[in-house]
């Protein structure tokens, strides 16, 4: 777990896992709790902390993509986009990060 910390790549997965979470939370049980119980704070909490974690993702897409010459028509816009789908940052991690990651540190052995 702490070689994640280590290399963009990995990085960027821990951030698209915590975004990951934040978005459903934010869609299906905040946002739900917002307008059907009129209950409005965990949207005030939650809005904010996603948000934040939506530009790290962003920024940290970024620097990967730059950092490993992504092309952006073949992966970086599929990271991006995943931000935006529930349950997306779930799927380019074990279809997309995963497997990159994986490569890179056997590139590097």
């Amino acid at each position: 777990m702490l070689q994640l910390f280590k290399t963009p790549i990995g990085r960027l997965r821990i951030i698209g896992f915590f975004e990951g979470i934040s978005l459903i939370v934010l869609m299906f049980i905040a946002m739900p709790l917002k307008y059907w119980a009129d209950a409005p704070l965990m949207v005030k909490i939650v809005g904010p902390a996603h948000g934040v974690l939506v530009v790290l993702f962003i920024m940290m897409t970024l620097s990967a993509g730059v950092t490993y010459r992504w092309k952006f028509l073949n992966v970086s816009w599929k990271v991006l986009a995943a931000c935006i789908i529930p349950f997306g940052t779930f799927y380019v991690d074990k279809h997309i990060l995963a497997p990159e990651d994986a490569r890179l540190r056997n590139e590097v052995k």
